[in-house]
């Protein structure tokens, strides 16, 4: 079928120009030229025939007289993104005063200007002369706004300086105009400064840019959660924070326990509790069994009986003999205390533990103990071992087979942990 209509058409070119050449010879047209006393007479078709010669001549002119300006500047767009190539590699391995030479040349091209710019800022700022990534910033900035404030913002974290990168963004972010990194940077920098409405308000359009991977966006969003609802600023905004989390997210042992230590805070005890409670039902969590203990002057001898409970599903926690030790303070239960944080700090050299002990100690009335104690939980917050309460190298030994079998989250029996 193709071919048929393809035979077709030829067949009405031919006559259509069969019968235009039949015409243009019966009346080839007539063209007076008269200038300045000169003229000139021909046909139509010999007029429009020359002016395509004239046309195609003065065209190949042309692209003959620019062909070796073109070929300079292939060459010089050549040499730019080789310049780029190699300054990208070489800040990658390191050798940034040799990146920033690379690039200032690639800079020249206005097409690679705004890149090749925010590359060197950062090789200067890798090299720590802030000033020289400062003003290569500044003129980054008539290429490229969004990036070079971006960058600049960044710097600013880096450097430990969050006030001043909150202060750079917050105007950008007000009117909604922040490239991804930018509200990434507002995000960090929030959180750096526990400001956490800004990261709060700043998290959707972070969101909205699918920038970050799945894990990583989820991480982020603890974390601003987490100090949104530690800084809550009353019982009402925290609840409507609680409210507004997903259900994966309540299974987070790092959220739920920032919203029972700031419901405690506002005398909801019983509320934190039942979370704590809740969550370690579901899935044993160290973290929240440490929090159980840091809810207030409440409810002492409730949580204190719940957590001898789950001596029998962790048996070999250190936080949970923390908790309990640190219960029994609380109720001025020295002796059992001491029972409780001996064992933990066995277990774990925490200075956590040792506090908690020293504390038992101080009021049952030997303070030199308690001073020792004290002393431990400084060199182990300062990452140094502790020294053992008898005054001898210590004879810390692997103690889980003295409890009962330890079982997973499932109730499965495993076997205990070899000794480190």
């Amino acid at each position: 079928m193709k071919t048929w209509i393809g035979i077709l058409a030829l067949l009405l070119v031919a006559a259509a120009a069969a019968f235009g050449w039949q015409w243009l010879v019966e009346d080839p047209g007539y063209v007076l030229v008269r200038l300045r006393g000169t003229t000139l007479e021909t046909s139509l078709v010999f007029s429009a025939l020359a002016l395509l010669v004239t046309w195609g001549v003065l065209s190949l002119t042309w692209r003959l007289l620019r062909w070796p300006l073109r070929a300079w500047i292939r060459t010089q767009r050549k040499r730019a993104r080789e310049n780029l190539a190699g300054g990208l590699t070489a800040f990658a391995e390191g050798r940034y005063l040799q990146a920033e030479r690379q690039l200032a040349k690639a800079a020249r091209q206005p097409a690679l200007r705004g890149p090749a710019l925010l590359a060197m800022a950062r090789a200067a700022h890798a090299r720590g002369d802030d000033e020289r990534a400062a003003s290569t910033l500044d003129d980054a900035s008539v290429d490229a706004a969004a990036a070079a404030l971006a960058q600049r913002a960044k710097f600013l974290l880096e450097r430990s300086r969050s006030s001043e990168a909150l202060a750079l963004l917050k105007p950008n972010a007000a009117l909604g105009n922040l490239p991804p990194v930018g509200w990434n940077v507002l995000i960090e920098a929030a959180l750096a400064g526990n400001d956490a409405q800004t990261a709060v308000d700043a998290l959707p359009a972070l969101v909205k840019s699918q920038s970050l991977s799945p894990a990583a966006l989820a991480a982020l969003e603890t974390r601003v959660l987490v100090l949104a609802l530690a800084t809550a600023p009353s019982p009402a905004r925290l609840n409507s924070l609680w409210n507004t989390t997903s259900r994966s997210q309540r299974k987070q042992a790092a959220i739920i326990a920032a919203f029972a230590r700031r419901a405690a805070g506002f005398g909801q005890t019983l509320a934190a509790m039942d979370e704590i409670e809740s969550a370690q039902r579901r899935e044993w969590s160290e973290e929240l069994a440490l929090c159980y203990s840091d809810l207030g002057p409440a409810e002492f001898a409730t949580r204190a009986r719940h957590a001898e409970a789950w001596l029998a599903i962790a048996p070999n926690s250190a936080n949970l003999l923390i908790t309990l030790g640190r219960l029994c303070r609380d109720q001025k239960l020295w002796g059992k205390g001491i029972q409780y944080l001996e064992r933990a700090v066995e277990i774990a050299d925490s200075p956590i533990a040792w506090e908690a002990l020293g504390d038992c100690h101080l009021g049952a009335g030997n303070e030199s103990l308690a001073v020792r104690c004290y002393s431990n939980a400084l060199l182990t917050q300062r990452g140094k071992p502790s020294v053992p309460l008898n005054g001898r190298p210590s004879t810390r030994v692997d103690t889980h087979a003295l409890i009962v079998e330890e079982r997973d989250h499932h109730g499965v029996p495993r076997l205990p942990k070899a000794a480190g």
